[in-house]
């Protein structure tokens, strides 16, 4: 034995058609030992709340170790963890191949599964992570959806609060009246048939958020894939699962990836990559759909087709080149590496592609902004989400560019806010939902 691994780390795939998967005699046993382990090591202590809490529990309990803390407290150091893999991808010395085989992520997500068998997640949690059906009805009243969400709104926010349990200070997403799939449908667009990369041909993955949400940027992404000679076409057959995954409902994940893996097939067998905007989808599809269904060969097929949008661009500018024509953005732009972008093990591919731009000012941003999907919205995790992100606003601030973006739309949002909230006197940069904005408005292709 000895300490560390020098290799890269490997995942197993979910065993969780098994039934010790949910055996909670099996999972406390698992849950000792993976405990332990990290008692002993300490190393993510300065990553996600959940390390604090289990070192907490483990230093206040009467033998200061882990054999006299209960393992009822243990749901508090489960509640913590975002799925957010920077343990396992960054600090952890005891991934897989080490004979640890400690895989931390994946062990809160067996809890969390073995809850939600047990019908304790809650009913408002549930009909959050329900993104398709949410987004869809907000949609057909985007402005009364906004007006009710606005922190400003003293009269709807604390019945969210009661009802929902958002917190009320929490800045939550817009909602918009035409999805990105109808505005593609209503918005022909011009290939550049002269741009080094023409004749690639891409299927965009909507998204949950970019079709509901946030259209401008699969419209950007569009425009600029147009613009370096792609052909495109925007499909959102089904929401990634990944609100679903966070609540341990790995069945429903199961068959939402089955269901766009098969919607997707013909465009690949067509010579059709896959592109996903948003980097958690791209995780899911990549890297955690495999893992739950390791024998599907349409899931297989499609995690080798798929794409992050920065990772598609900068293959291209590697393989064949962007097509000419970008001008400088002026003021400089501070770029958070979202942590499923970073789990995705493809590199700083946003920053990449930011400096791409002419006389590129680039301030990069590689710690936690504390947001943590819908768990930093939640009214008890939104102090604690200020708190961890505070070292990146700070950053932000600092460094004053004159935009601010990330991959990740909801840490975006949260570093938006975060900054607001330092009440210094420094000028606030303007939040783009995602980089690829920055190269749209590089090219003129938005203002």
């Amino acid at each position: 034995m000895r300490e560390g691994s020098l290799e890269a780390p490997t995942r197993h795939p979910l065993d969780w058609e098994n039934p010790d998967f949910y055996d909670e005699a099996k999972l406390d046993e698992e849950l000792r030992r993976v405990f332990d382990i990290c008692h002993g090591c300490r190393r993510c202590f300065n990553l996600c709340d959940s390390f604090p809490r289990l070192f907490d529990l483990v230093d206040e309990s009467k033998s200061g170790e882990l054999d006299t803390v209960s393992s009822k407290d243990f749901g508090s150091v489960v509640d913590a963890c975002t799925l957010c893999d920077m343990c396992y991808m960054t600090k952890c010395p005891y991934v897989p191949p080490h004979e640890f085989n400690l895989d931390f992520p994946h062990l809160m997500l067996r809890y969390r599964a073995v809850e939600a068998r047990k019908g304790k997640v809650p009913f408002t949690d549930g009909e959050l992570a329900k993104t398709d059906r949410n987004g869809k009805l907000a949609s057909l009243a985007a402005p009364i959806a906004n007006w009710a969400s606005d922190t400003k709104n003293s009269l709807t926010r604390p019945i969210i609060e009661k009802v929902a349990g958002l917190h009320r200070e929490a800045a939550l997403p817009k909602y918009v009246g035409m999805s990105f799939e109808r505005r593609a449908d209503a918005t022909p667009i011009k290939i550049n048939r002269d741009a080094p990369g023409f004749g690639r041909k891409a299927v965009i993955y909507a998204t949950c958020f970019t079709n509901y949400n946030s259209p401008d940027v699969g419209m950007a992404a569009r425009a600029v894939l147009a613009q370096n000679g792609v052909e495109t076409e925007v499909i959102h057959p089904h929401c990634c699962g990944m609100p679903m995954l966070e609540q341990g409902k790995i069945g429903e994940v199961a068959k939402a990836a089955r269901e766009v893996a098969a919607a997707f097939k013909p465009w690949i067998e067509k010579g059709y990559d896959i592109i996903a905007t948003v980097p958690s989808c791209a995780l899911m599809l990549k890297m955690e759909w495999p893992l739950i269904l390791p024998k599907d060969e349409d899931v297989k097929l499609l995690s080798r087709a798929t794409f992050d949008l920065s990772e598609y661009i900068i293959d291209i500018a590697k393989k064949e080149g962007l097509a000419p024509g970008m001008k400088p953005v002026p003021g400089g732009v501070s770029i958070h590496l979202a942590c499923h972008s970073r789990a995705q093990n493809m590199g700083q591919k946003a920053a990449d592609m930011l400096k791409l731009v002419p006389e590129a000012d680039v301030q990069v941003l590689e710690r936690c902004s504390g947001h943590g999907g819908s768990w930093g919205f939640k009214k008890e995790n939104f102090a604690v989400g200020m708190k961890v992100g505070r070292p990146v606003f700070r950053q932000v601030a600092e460094g004053q560019k004159a935009f601010v973006t990330s991959e990740c739309p909801l840490a975006g949002v949260h570093i938006a806010q975060g900054v607001e909230r330092l009440g210094n006197d420094a000028p606030k940069p303007e939040l783009l939902s995602h980089p690829i904005l920055v190269m749209a408005r590089a090219y003129g292709l938005t203002p």
